[in-house]
């Protein structure tokens, strides 16, 4: 094989597969500890007041929960499927 000046040799059998599982080990190690560094939240226990929030209500505006403390009654629906 005739190589130019700066140009790099491919990577042939045994070193191709030693090079990818070393990538791969790298990209595994790295997933591991980005996941195991986020913060779990604790659940919302009975008698705890409820995080603050933003969503969307049904009439596309944004309702944000700190917003509605104190002036009216908050009801927050889950319901599964399309009506």
């Amino acid at each position: 094989m005739n190589l130019k000046p700066g140009q790099l040799q491919p990577l042939e059998g045994d070193l191709m597969r030693k090079f990818l599982s070393l990538v791969f080990l790298i990209v595994a190690l790295v997933n591991t500890t980005s996941a195991q560094t986020q913060k779990v939240k604790k659940p919302v226990a009975v008698g705890d007041p409820a995080p603050d929030f933003t969503l969307e209500a049904h009439h596309g505006g944004k309702v944000t929960l700190s917003e509605s403390k104190g002036k009216s009654p908050v009801v927050l629906v889950f319901y599964r499927g399309y009506w």
